[in-house]
């Protein structure tokens, strides 16, 4: 994914045939994060029930909403300009945010399932459940890493 221009403060990327498949595909898979990942506290015993279950149904709701837009962002044939060899995406700077935060999702949702492993102790038995969970983390880190590096500027 190359960044070719920013006209009138909107982003226009290139991307091979390859390459928008693969964004298809991975942000399909959100959401990752496991729902009752997120706690109001890292104290379990000490959190109130009834604040940890409006947390959960709010966070399922904007799940829920989110997963809506990654389908309509997906299927708009305004985002993407089709060619034989390339697609074109484009994209504001608060689109670019919003999918930072779902690829987000998608890198540390699977980080997660693998056991939140160390940074240096990657002691992961080889798999098929694990190859996936990887290559799921780093084609989020790979679109993450071009989306960052446009915004960023040269």
């Amino acid at each position: 994914m190359k960044l070719l221009r920013v006209q009138n403060e909107h982003y226009v990327f290139r991307l091979t045939v390859w390459e928008r498949k693969l964004l298809a595909v991975v942000l399909n898979l959100y959401p990752v994060i496991p729902a009752a990942h997120q706690t109001l506290s890292k104290f379990p015993a000490t959190t109130d029930k009834t604040n940890q279950k409006l947390l959960d149904e709010a966070l399922a709701e904007h799940r829920n909403e989110n997963k809506k837009l990654v389908r309509a962002f997906l299927a708009d044939g305004r985002r993407f300009r089709e060619t034989d060899i390339s697609s074109w995406m484009t994209l504001s700077a608060a689109e670019i945010e919003w999918l930072l935060q779902v690829l987000n999702d998608i890198y540390v949702g699977n980080w997660i399932l693998l056991g939140s492993p160390d940074e240096g102790k990657w002691d992961i038995t080889p798999n098929e459940e694990n190859v996936r969970h990887l290559g799921a983390m780093q084609l989020a880190q790979n679109f993450q890493g071009a989306l960052l590096d446009a915004v960023s500027g040269p």
